[in-house]
């Protein structure tokens, strides 16, 4: 059966809800615009509290490792009792979160901010993406891709609404962003009803088959290598958000704002690239997408360290649309592999793996404070050749036909 046929097919309850998708999307906007803040000011924390390198790492870490600690966790509980009304209390942490790094006095309270911002990442995202694939019918690749790119705008905009407002007034102009997150609770307790509603009209519905596609041992393989890749993508990602504005300044003598507007540049190339692959990966299948992205960004990585700043904003630019064009291929790819389980593997796909960038990007500020940002670059360079192991997943068409 064609796609085509198969859209024609669907029962009219299984036609792609937008209107929710949409909603969804803006609140991973919403709340990736607040995380993102967090980064985008480590130039600002840096000078004002006198951190260095391993201390912008380890803020870096806080957030990400709180977060993965807990996705999986809540996936999985949520797989069994789903939790409608949780989405709005998780944009709550993170306003909480900001409210401890507008007025935090201590490193110690921006590392408590940095937690709560990775607590409300933690609950939001396995529930939300559960949200869209709900609403996808059947278009999984498109859901998933509409609901990232709003996390990718969020990620882009953090670094601009930084350079605007954030630097010349000060850091507790943080404390505005506050109304964002109202904003994203009254959406999401809006989403929660419709959730709650759907969740009850399928009830009666025969449980989703949890039987695995293939053996254990195969499954158990490519869950692991699609692991990987995620980890390897969010080290070079996290290079990037917690340290690029650094190199540019070192290394191109160019001011915070600009050195913003740079990283925003980046960013932005991230969220037209999670637009482009999931649609993609529905057409052409998300082992094809995760070899173009993973493996064919490599010869870009190894010349950006070698870049004047020309090439560096172009480099850059072609690096995070080829990058992040393998993630929503990568969820719905591993959501094939378990069905059933979409709150867990949305936890450990964005819990797990970005806490172990989160990892990276502290073991990256040691090295940084050690042997120079520069250096940093020239070993992220090499990580795409960790794309050779998309070898080890199993074929579309073996997945289609299990």
């Amino acid at each position: 059966m064609t796609d085509t046929t198969a859209g024609a097919a669907r029962p009219a309850a299984e036609t792609t809800t937008f209107a929710i998708i949409l909603a969804i999307s803006l609140c991973h906007l919403l709340n990736d615009v607040m995380q993102s803040l967090l980064t985008a000011i480590y130039p600002i924390l840096k000078d004002g509290y006198h951190l260095d390198f391993w201390q912008i790492g380890l803020l870096t870490l806080v957030f990400q490792v709180t977060a993965s600690l807990l996705q999986p966790a809540i996936g999985l509980y949520t797989d069994k009792r789903p939790m409608p009304r949780s989405l709005p209390f998780g944009m709550a942490s993170t306003m909480l979160g900001l409210f401890l790094l507008a007025f935090g006095t201590s490193f110690t309270l921006l590392l408590a901010g940095a937690a709560l911002i990775g607590i409300g990442s933690a609950v939001f995202h396995p529930e939300a993406s559960r949200v869209a694939r709900m609403a996808s019918g059947g278009r999984y690749g498109l859901a998933q891709s509409l609901f990232q790119v709003g996390g990718n705008f969020g990620q882009a905009i953090g670094p601009l609404l930084a350079a605007f407002i954030v630097v010349p007034r000060g850091q507790t102009s943080i404390a505005w962003f506050s109304l964002v997150a109202l904003t994203g609770m009254v959406i999401l307790w809006r989403v929660g009803t419709w959730y709650g509603r759907t969740s009850a009209a399928r009830a009666g519905r025969p449980a989703a088959s949890r039987t695995l596609p293939l053996p254990r041992r195969q499954v158990t393989t490519a869950l692991v290598v699609l692991t990987l890749l995620v980890f390897t993508k969010n080290i070079y990602t996290a290079s990037i958000s917690s340290y690029y504005t650094f190199y540019l300044i070192d290394r191109f003598g160019l001011d915070v704002e600009h050195s913003q507007l740079m990283l925003f540049l980046f960013l932005g190339a991230m969220a037209l690239g999670t637009v482009l692959g999931g649609p993609i990966g529905d057409r052409f299948g998300s082992k094809t997408v995760i070899w173009f992205s993973i493996l064919g960004v490599l010869p870009f990585t190894l010349m950006l360290p070698y870049a004047d700043l020309f090439w560096s904003g172009v480099l850059s630019f072609i690096i995070g649309v080829v990058l992040a064009s393998a993630f929503p291929a990568i969820v719905v790819f591993a959501q094939e592999l378990v069905p059933g389980r979409v709150g867990m593997i949305a936890g450990i796909f964005f819990g797990f793996a970005f806490g172990m960038g989160g990892i990276a990007a502290a073991v990256l500020g040691v090295l940084a404070d050690r042997y120079g940002i520069a250096y940093v670059y020239q070993i992220c360079s090499y990580l795409p050749f960790l794309g050779l192991l998309t070898i080890f997943l199993p074929s579309r068409r073996g997945l289609r036909a299990a």
